[in-house]
């Protein structure tokens, strides 16, 4: 009597590819689970930014005292300041995610390890989303740090002195939307259209090796924690957990380049160079490296969590359901 052979079960799928997926479904879970993202974690973004562009520590000590101050003096939506210009980051995370998927799919023709598929396809898909996004960060940039008190004067004297450097009258009460017009407005008065381009250069080369880096370390991180996991252990905790030491490590290393990319779309008078060399003749080592460290460290944190979450959540329940048995949540 012959004996039946078991076959082996199917390998499972550690990474859901984007020829894997009903497009039909990702897009649109993906933009809410995006702006979700985004609207949940923007105070930290806008706090983030206003410690980079203050001098030294003339209006926030760190984070916890940046967000009290700004709840104190402009309540809950003083945190929400220029979210809805940033939130048409939305629109260039679609192109983002499309084309760093894109990348990685056509790279899988050739003999190329997945961390260098990652790298690659990350850097194209930070270049793609800057060329979109800047004229929006700009703007918005200019609306989180408007008003934002340059040094220790007494609270309510009418000498402290306040960041604006596009000469609006901060006594003037409008709306949010006819702010954020007046802002984008001046910007071409003072710079012209290339003044809504203001620090392209710099955000490229902040975000493109961010990016870069986030994604291979992304995927190094999940491959080795993998390695080491228990079976039973949640892969979606796995590759959460690896998104946020990518976050971590990427954040460290390229910090001075945010720094330098917020004074360059804030100020806009400037060059790279220029605000390499102020840093360093105003606060030393830790003006060009840390500042603003830890409000990004946090920032990063929860944004890689987060958005590792959704992203991979959104990839299984798009994925097709020839390829579902082999994906473990």
């Amino acid at each position: 009597m012959a004996t039946m052979v078991e076959s082996p079960p199917p390998q499972l799928i550690t990474t859901i590819e984007w020829s894997m997926m009903d497009k039909t479904k990702f897009f649109p879970l993906y933009t809410l689970s995006s702006f979700t993202v985004r609207c949940a974690l923007y105070p930290l973004t806008l706090v983030k930014t206003q410690i980079q562009v203050q001098r030294k520590k003339e209006a926030y000590k760190g984070v916890t005292d940046a967000i009290s101050k700004i709840y104190r003096h402009e309540g809950f939506s003083g945190l929400y300041r220029g979210f809805w210009l940033s939130s048409f980051q939305i629109i260039s995370g679609v192109f983002y995610i499309t084309t760093y998927e894109g990348v990685r799919h056509e790279l899988g023709r050739y003999d190329i390890t997945p961390n260098m598929k990652s790298f690659i396809g990350g850097g194209c898909a930070s270049i793609v989303g800057q060329s979109i996004i800047v004229p929006f960060d700009v703007l918005s940039q200019h609306l989180m740090v408007l008003g934002l008190v340059k040094g220790r004067a007494s609270a309510g004297s009418s000498n402290n002195t306040r960041i604006n450097p596009l000469g609006l009258d901060l006594n003037k009460r409008m709306s949010k939307a006819a702010l954020a017009k007046e802002v984008a407005v001046k910007v071409y008065q003072l710079h012209g259209p290339l003044g809504y381009y203001k620090g392209y250069a710099a955000s490229l080369a902040a975000y493109v090796p961010n990016s870069a880096l986030w994604w291979a370390l992304y995927t190094a991180y999940q491959d080795e924690l993998l390695k080491i996991s228990p079976q039973w252990v949640s892969h979606l905790l796995i590759q959460c957990v690896a998104g946020t030491l990518g976050g971590f490590t990427t954040t460290i290393l390229t910090n001075p380049l945010d720094i330098v990319r917020a004074r360059l779309q804030v100020e806009g008078i400037s060059t790279m160079r220029k605000v390499f060399k102020d840093l360093w003749a105003e606060e030393g080592l830790f003006g060009l490296y840390a500042k603003g460290l830890s409000a990004r460290l946090v920032q990063s944190a929860c944004f890689s969590f987060s958005i590792i979450l959704g992203y991979e959540s959104i990839k299984r329940v798009s994925v097709s359901e020839e390829y579902r048995p082999r994906v473990r949540w």
